[in-house]
């Protein structure tokens, strides 16, 4: 697959050229960031850092809070690295620290050792210092510390020559069970795709940065190079479904029709009686693409879409199964509610009455926490959430909101101990609760 790259030097995205000084303003790395999202995981690197001439800290923990980055570029102190991984960075990738000593302080799962390469030799502190010993060297040691290897060749980097397969192919072999991802000279055009292709046969991803600031890499076809399919039109089937998962419907998705979709934002696929098709420009019923992912075995796409106006299906339904299910459908059904519930209505005054919703929240929280039996904890929970909704869908959230901030939370190393509050322990929490609010 590819790993798109954005490398931040002074709060700016750059590209470099075989690690000297940059030769391309690359723009607003946010703006980049909201783009290379729609493929999945991209890669964010701190130049400054790696130079050790400053910091992007805050810009990049930003980018680990809103999308699923792979971190790196002088990350040197255990405190910097759960940092990172703390507000949701998907992984961090250690270059200059790379040691087992460093690296064992960490979890292995969410580490990539970076070995940075320029003329058989490792390079550190932001490709300005030679280090002894070499990427095979480096790969044995390091490997039962870390999930993968982000291997740089740096006297290639950004002269777009294309990936050196083989020499690939005998490094991937050195630990097969580790995940590899290859930067350096990534190509434009159909060379760039065949190395993509061929890369992901192997296991393994390209890190790709210039040939995609240039332009001289499509997205879209980057992201679709590994891609097979056995229809004779030549369409994939593309499964399109919620924020949480659920599947909306099957649809089928052309070169064409991607790019449309990966430039846009908007859910856009192929029409095997219309040809291209922008969902919801006639219904109003549209979608933002999230993000497009492939199956393990290439041969379909999923669409991570938010759907917009009544739902998916022509049929005015939320999916092309039915008209939804649990949590989402009630997170809507609130949503709608608030907009149309007659004046007087319960809902209405929950929504109007912020005090009413305040004591409603602590009542059923109370019930919750005094059931004696499994229906009535059920129950109870429903309450609960159901209350929660209001209240979240009051402040302008939403349940996919609520998701997002439980996903970040998963990805954290550290932890609070979870003790409850003074006010809040023991027997009288309930008469303690009611005095306090």
């Amino acid at each position: 697959m590819i790993v798109p790259s954005i490398d931040i030097m002074n709060g700016r995205a750059v590209q470099l050229r075989g690690g000297k000084q940059p030769p391309l303003d690359a723009g607003n790395p946010l703006e980049l960031a909201e783009r290379y999202a729609r493929v999945g995981e991209f890669a964010v690197v701190d130049l400054d850092a790696a130079k050790g001439i400053g910091s992007n800290r805050e810009l990049i923990l930003s980018l680990c809070r809103t999308h699923r980055v792979r971190v790196g570029g002088g990350i040197r102190t255990i405190g910097l690295a759960m940092d990172y991984l703390n507000e949701g960075a998907r992984s961090i990738m250690i270059g200059t620290s790379a040691t087992p000593e460093f690296l064992s302080s960490l979890p292995r799962d969410r580490l990539i050792a970076a070995l940075d390469s320029k003329e058989g030799t490792i390079m550190v502190e932001g490709w300005s210092k030679p280090r002894e010993g070499s990427i095979e060297q480096s790969i044995s040691v390091l490997s039962p510390y870390v999930s993968g290897f982000l291997i740089t060749f740096i006297e290639t980097e950004g002269d777009q020559c294309g990936i050196d397969i083989e020499r690939a192919r005998k490094l991937i072999a050195l630990s097969p069970d580790r995940k590899f991802t290859f930067a350096g000279g990534a190509a434009g055009g159909e060379r760039g795709i065949a190395d993509i292709a061929a890369l992901d046969r192997l296991g393994a991803d390209l890190q790709v940065g210039t040939s995609l600031v240039l332009g001289d890499l499509s997205l879209a076809e980057a992201f679709a190079a590994p891609l097979v399919t056995d229809r004779a039109d030549g369409l994939w089937p593309t499964l399109v479904c919620d924020e949480s998962g659920k599947a909306l419907g099957l649809v089928h998705s052309s070169m064409e029709s991607l790019k449309v979709a990966l430039n846009s934002g908007k859910g856009t696929y192929h029409s095997r009686s219309r040809g291209l098709w922008v969902k919801g420009e006639s219904s109003g019923n549209d979608q933002t693409l999230i993000r497009a992912e492939l199956d393990c075995d290439r041969d379909t796409i999923r669409f991570t879409v938010r759907q917009n106006g009544e739902g998916f299906c022509h049929l005015g339904r939320r999916t092309c199964f039915d008209n939804g299910y649990g949590l989402e459908k009630l997170d809507r059904t609130i949503k709608k509610r608030m907009k149309e519930a007659p004046p007087g209505s319960y809902t209405r005054r929950l929504f109007a009455d912020e005090s009413l919703l305040a004591s409603k929240l602590r009542e059923e929280v109370q019930e919750l926490a005094q059931a004696k039996s499994i229906q009535e904890a059920i129950s109870e929970a429903a309450d609960v959430l159901y209350f929660t909704l209001v209240k979240t869908i009051s402040m302008g959230a939403s349940l996919s909101d609520i998701e997002e901030e439980l996903e970040r939370r998963s990805l954290r190393v550290t932890r609070r101990g979870g003790d409850a509050k003074p006010e809040f322990e023991g027997p009288e929490g309930k008469s303690e609760w009611k005095s306090i609010h």
